[in-house]
């Protein structure tokens, strides 16, 4: 079971910028995907962006492209994701997660504690 632990939320101006990390244990970190979720207030869980094993391919929600990148360092076990033009809108939890295997497909099988991240107008 992987254990993941986020980082870097907080409060930010609208227009700004955060960075968040997410530190992951376990020995198969590299061989799988990693992605982040966020979960706003009276909505559901959504994907945010997703990242292949090898770092190879990310994908985007279409609500994020542009603004945000998300990157992982195998050698370290730590998936990123930096979120640049901030909105009020991206105001959530922001949770890690690991899938099962080297593509951002299905279900994640872990997810983070959580780290939240709230936009100011």
């Amino acid at each position: 079971q992987v254990q993941l632990v986020e980082s870097g939320g907080g409060l930010v101006q609208a227009g700004g910028s955060l960075r968040l990390s997410c530190a992951a244990s376990g020995r198969a970190f590299s061989y799988v995907a990693m992605g982040w979720f966020r979960q706003a207030p009276g909505k559901e869980r959504e994907f945010v962006a997703g990242i292949s094993g090898t770092g190879g391919t990310t994908l985007y929600a279409d609500s994020v492209k542009g603004r945000f990148t998300i990157s992982r360092d195998n050698a370290g076990n730590t998936v990123a994701l930096q979120m640049n033009s901030l909105k009020p809108e991206d105001t959530a939890v922001y949770y890690c997660a690991a899938y099962s295997l080297p593509a951002v497909i299905g279900t994640p099988r872990s997810l983070g504690q959580g780290t939240q991240v709230t936009v100011a107008s």
